[in-house]
C-alpha cells in the first residue's frame, strides 16, 4: 500500500468538532495541521462530513461516503432490484438473503446496495483512511430516516481481510473487487477510484486474497473485475456472469 510514502495530515474546518478531529488524528497517527502546507492529501472534517482532497493543481474534487447520493439513490431504487447481476452473483433470491463478507469495502457502494436488497454485509476495508471515510459515511447512514434500515444491516472492520484467519459467523459469500489500474477519466465515479488509487495503490496482492478466500470451505467467492480484465488466478471460475462494463468470476 502507498500511504507510507504520502504525506496527509487532518484538518478539522468545524471548530465545534475539534475534540472528534483530534481523536481521529490520534488514532489514525497523522498530523493535525491547520493548512494544507506539505501536505499531498487532506484528511478534512467539515461540518457535514468526513472528506478526502488530493492537493494540488488539477486533482480530482473531494471524496465522500455518501450512502444518500443522488447517484446511489438512483441505483436503489431503480437499478434493477435482485434481478441486477450484482445480486445474481452473490446468489440473493426471493428467499435467500445471503449473509456476504465485503473483502475490499472501498467506498461501500456495492456493499450498501446488497444491504438494501436484504443482506447482511461485513464491510472489510484495510487502508486506515478509507476505511474512516466509510465509518463516516455509515454513521450519517445510521442517523438518515431514508437508509438507516440498511445501514443497520451493515458493520464494518478496518483491518486486513488476510490478517482474518477465522471468521465467525462464516459468511455466505466473500466478495471481493480488487483495484485495478483504469485509465478512463470520464465518470464521477472514475475521478474517486483515481483519488483512492493515488493513495492507497493498486492491489497487486490481489491474487492472494483470492487464494484466502477460496480456502474458506462452503463459501462462494464472488470476484468483480472490470470487462476485458485477467483473472486473479489460473483457476477457472465456476461461472461467470457478464455485463457491459465488468465481470463475476464465480466459484462455488
Amino acid at each position: 500500500m502507498q500511504t507510507a510514502n504520502i504525506k496527509i495530515a487532518l484538518l478539522c474546518e468545524d471548530m465545534g468538532q475539534t475534540e472528534r478531529a483530534a481523536d481521529l488524528a490520534e488514532r489514525l497517527q497523522i498530523p493535525l495541521v491547520a493548512d494544507n502546507s506539505g501536505c499531498d492529501f487532506l484528511l478534512v472534517v467539515t461540518a457535514q462530513r468526513l472528506e478526502l482532497r488530493q492537493i494540488g493543481p488539477g486533482s480530482p474534487g473531494p471524496v465522500a461516503v455518501d450512502f444518500s447520493s443522488p447517484a446511489l439513490s438512483h441505483r436503489r431504487t431503480a437499478g434493477g432490484g435482485r434481478k441486477q447481476l450484482l445480486a445474481k452473483a452473490v446468489g440473493l433470491k426471493h428467499n435467500r438473503c445471503p449473509f456476504v463478507l465485503d473483502a475490499t469495502a472501498g467506498l461501500g457502494r456495492d456493499a450498501f446496495i446488497l444491504a438494501s436488497l436484504g443482506c447482511r454485509v461485513q464491510l472489510v476495508e484495510r487502508s486506515p483512511i478509507v476505511a474512516a471515510l466509510l465509518e463516516d459515511g455509515l454513521n450519517r447512514a445510521k442517523n438518515n430516516p431514508e437508509t438507516g434500515d440498511i445501514a443497520a444491516r451493515m458493520t464494518m472492520q478496518p483491518v486486513d481481510s488476510t490478517s482474518l484467519s477465522t471468521l465467525s459467523p462464516l459468511p455466505d459469500v466473500i466478495y471481493l473487487d480488487p483495484m485495478y489500474p483504469h485509465r478512463t477519466k470520464s465518470a464521477l465515479v472514475k475521478k474517486e477510484m483515481r483519488l483512492i488509487r493515488a493513495l492507497v495503490g493498486d492491489d497487486h496482492d490481489a491474487s492472494a486474497l483470492l487464494d484466502w478466500a477460496l480456502s474458506h470451505q462452503g463459501v462462494r467467492v464472488v470476484v468483480k473485475r472490470p470487462k476485458g480484465a485477467p483473472r486473479l488466478s489460473d483457476k477457472p471460475p465456476s461461472t461467470e456472469i457478464k455485463s457491459k462494463n465488468s465481470r463475476f468470476d464465480i466459484y462455488l
